[in-house]
Parts: structure tokens; sequence; C-alpha cells
């Protein structure tokens, strides 16, 4: 076995490559409700918007014809990956304060259609090309890309978008995707997987045969989206607020990136040394006190030095969550069915990403922010709940 630092180069490519392909996703999904609010969007306006991403749903059907026959996952990356960037060269063509919400809708669906697709194969990859042991890690290295793909698709295409418009955000992010593609065939996998039946059907219903993966879905459904929609509604808050967009990409997408990215790596280390059944529990205390941090500020008015902490820790709670559940979906994979058993949980981790975001619009329209933070907190409540009972789960994985 490959000394542990051997793994390094295979860790930082597939990082890369996540980043390559989350960056235009993260402006799309947490850049572009800042811009929607600009232009006088409402908070359900832009919560319905996110229903652009209901292909992650059906990840488990897209994953199907990848795992037909000898998987080629590779080859399934480039070309879906050459497919998003054609994708978002037609948003370039288009631009929000003209284009109408139809086209708009239609163009994100097709890109988060091309994004959610290619998130399988290549995830396959990462779990062929790296041990047990090192999932956890590839984890958090993957959350601490998105984390630098919210400082570029939610920091720096929202000041470029300011500076120099739409188009110049589109293309960026498609030659930033264009040059993790040029990478791509330098990732090579360890060993091939083994042949297993064809049947899809049986395989997806076989997912769900063991108790401990049964158990395991349910925490993928409730343990995340809600610090994941506190974080998606911090940019219109802010906007809200009176402050000007530039220093809102800089606050939230580059400062909120930059702390989200490190809290990822600092909660690997934590998982790793006390063990990921204590980090779930741990991790669901953060996501609670931080999301509770929130509405207080927001509820008491007590101004934007808090509003600023508060955010830092909803920042930190997200990376270390987030890199902690992507490393687990990783280890509750079948051998040979790695992208089929990561689709499952993908698209199961999508509805609730989804649906949540949804409901905490029309709960801000409702109850202003303080009640969506509310609303929020008490969802965490139950995340937290089933993080004790279910932490056992993945103590070993």
């Amino acid at each position: 076995m490959k000394p542990r630092m051997g793994h390094w180069p295979v860790q930082l490519l597939i990082g890369w490559l996540n980043f390559a392909l989350v960056a235009p996703s993260i402006f799309l999904y947490l850049g572009l409700p800042m811009i929607m609010r600009q232009h006088g969007w409402s908070g359900t306006e832009i919560g319905m918007f996110q229903l652009a991403g209901l292909p992650a749903i059906a990840k488990f059907l897209l994953a199907a014809p990848i795992e037909r026959g000898a998987p080629r996952y590779r080859l399934w990356s480039l070309l879906l990956g050459a497919a998003y960037v054609a994708t978002l060269l037609l948003l370039a063509s288009q631009d929000v304060a003209t284009a109408s919400r139809a086209t708009l809708f239609a163009l994100v669906f097709a890109a988060s259609l091309m994004a959610t697709w290619v998130d399988v194969p290549l995830n396959a990859l990462a779990i062929q090309s790296l041990p047990a042991e090192e999932r956890l890690r590839a984890g958090a290295i993957r959350s601490a890309a998105t984390s630098l793909g919210a400082i570029v698709g939610g920091g720096a295409m929202l000041l470029l978008y300011a500076r120099h418009g739409w188009v110049s955000a589109f293309l960026a992010l498609a030659g930033l995707l264009g040059i993790g593609l040029l990478l791509l065939p330098l990732l090579r996998t360890q060993s091939a997987p083994p042949t297993l039946p064809a049947h899809s059907g049986g395989r997806w219903r076989g997912y769900f045969s063991d108790p401990a993966r049964r158990r395991w879905t349910v925490l993928v459904v409730l343990y995340f989206p809600c610090i994941g929609a506190a974080w998606i509604y911090l940019k219109p808050l802010l906007l809200d607020l009176g402050m000007a967009p530039e220093r809102i990409a800089l606050l939230v997408g580059i400062g909120g990136g930059t702390v989200a990215a490190a809290a990822s790596l600092l909660g690997a280390r934590f998982a790793r040394e006390c063990g990921p059944d204590r980090a779930l529990v741990s991790f669901a205390m953060i996501n609670l006190g931080a999301t509770a941090l929130l509405w207080a500020v927001t509820a008491l008015q007590l101004g934007m030095l808090p509003t600023v902490v508060a955010i830092a820790a909803v920042a930190a709670a997200m990376g270390m969550s987030s890199g902690l559940v992507f490393g687990l979906m990783m280890s509750f994979t079948r051998p040979g069915l790695a992208a089929l058993d990561y689709g499952i949980q993908s698209s199961l981790f999508a509805c609730s990403r989804i649906l949540v975001p949804l409901a905490a619009g029309l709960l801000l329209d409702r109850g202003g922010h303080a009640g969506m933070f509310a609303g929020l907190s008490l969802g965490l409540v139950v995340a937290l709940l089933l993080a004790m009972r279910n932490a056992p789960l993945v103590a070993r994985p």
C-alpha cells in the first residue's frame, strides 16, 4: 500500500476537478439569488428557482447508463463535462436583466442537469482511485473545493459580474471547467471493479437491503439541508440590510468560502482522530448553534458586527458538516457500483437540498429573516437528535 503522503497528488487532482465543476453551480445557486434580489425578485421566486436543481434528484437514474457494461467513468466525465461547458456558453448569451424568466430557468435547468450527471462518474473515479482510509480526507477536500468554488462562483464571479457584466462571468466559469477537463486524463484508478449483475432495478433495491444503509439514508436526507439553506440566504439577508453587492461578494463569497474551506480540512482531521461518529454529533451541534446565532442577530437586530460573526459561524459549520457527509457517502458504496450507489445517496441528498430552501423562501416572505432562521433552527434540532441516535452507524462504516 502506498504511504499516506503518496495519495496527496490524487487527492489534490480530485479536489481541483470538483472545484472546476462546482464553481459554475455555486454562481447559479448562491450568487444568482443576490442578483435576483437586486433585480426585484421575491423570496418565493428565488426559492422556486432552486427547482432548477431537480435533475439532482434523479442522479441514481443518470448513473444507470454509466454502469451499463464495463464502466467508463473517465470517458463519461469528459463527454458530460464538455456538454456542461456548452451549456455555460449558452447562458453567457442571456442576461438576468433582460431574459425572460422561463428562458433563464430552462438554461439553468440544463446546466444543473449536466453538472449533476458529470458529478456521478467523477466521484466514482475518486472512489476507485483511493483506499477506504483516505475517503474522509477526500470528503474534506471535496468540501474545501466546494468552498473554494464558493469563493470563485459566489465571490469573484459576482465581482466580475458587477464590473464587466453577465457574459464575462460565464465565459470565465466555462474556462475554469475547460481546464479541469484537460486535467482529467491524469487521474488513474487503482484497480478495475468486479463484474456485477446487469439488472439495474435489482441493484437499486439491493442498496436498501442493508439496514445500516437504510438508516444512513435518513441522515443523508436530514443532516445537512437546513445549514445549507441558511448559507443560501445569507447574501439576500445582507442585501436587505443595505450592504452593497460588491461588499457582500467579498464578505460571504470570498471570506465565507475561505472560512468554510479551512473548516472542512480541520473537521476532517477531527473526524479521523476522534472518529466520524463523534464528529457527526459535534458538527450537528455546531450547525444548530450557528443558525440559532443567526436567528438571534436578525430577531434582535444586533447590528452588522454580530451578523458578520454569525455568518462566519455558519460558514464554518457548513464546511465541517459537508466534508463529513461527502466522505461518509463514499464509504457507503458497494464494490463495483460506485457510480450507482453514489447517485442514490446524492439523489436523496438533493431532494432535501431543493425542498428546504424552497420552504425557507416561503418562511422569508411570511416571517422575515428571523422567522426563516427560527424554522431552520428547528430543523437542525431534528438533525441533531437523529445524529445522536445513529452515530454508532458511522463509527466503522
